[in-house]
């Protein structure tokens, strides 16, 4: 591995956890905007939303992608950041497909016609989300077996030994 690659990788792994982390605090600000909190629909957004603020926060801290880390906690991050991907993902597309449906099942107390553009701003956030999280996953995993192979042979890499199972 050059120097050089490296680095941008691992800028560009920080680079996405903390728009990831503005993404998600976003989504909580206009969820919350929403006035959903007796609705237990828009407690589970919300509870959504937060983790994956919480799983953006642990990748800029390193704690997960450190080469110290032990491979139980790296593949709990990895499996953790998966699901609050596809479950944003998911989020998006109900957004922005079933936007009315969507709206009534949160049971919001603003207006339908402003509470749906706020939902549609979410869903936008969302998709940001989804693909910001799945490039940072490959950056991680890319940060991660870089670190495994010190002298930079992938030729005789025991790929049978290394330890990525999710």
């Amino acid at each position: 591995m050059a120097a050089g690659k490296g680095s941008h990788t691992h800028r560009a792994f920080l680079l996405c956890n903390y728009a990831l982390l503005g993404a998600a605090s976003s989504c909580i600000f206009l969820t919350l905007s929403l006035r959903l909190l007796p609705s237990p629909c828009g407690l589970l957004l919300l509870f959504l939303h937060a983790l994956t603020a919480v799983f953006s926060a642990a990748g800029c801290s390193g704690s997960f992608t450190a080469p110290a880390t032990p491979a139980q906690w790296h593949n709990a991050h990895t499996a953790g950041a998966a699901l609050t991907a596809i479950f944003q993902g998911a989020v998006a597309l109900l957004a922005f497909t079933r936007t009315s449906d969507f709206l009534a099942e949160l049971q919001s107390y603003v207006r339908d016609d402003d509470a749906a553009v706020i939902l549609k701003m979410v869903g936008g956030l969302g998709t940001a989300i989804f693909v910001l999280e799945w490039a940072a996953l490959a950056l991680a995993f890319s940060l991660r077996l870089d670190d495994d192979d010190g002298a930079g042979d992938y030729d005789n890499k025991n790929w049978a030994a290394a330890s990525y199972h999710v």
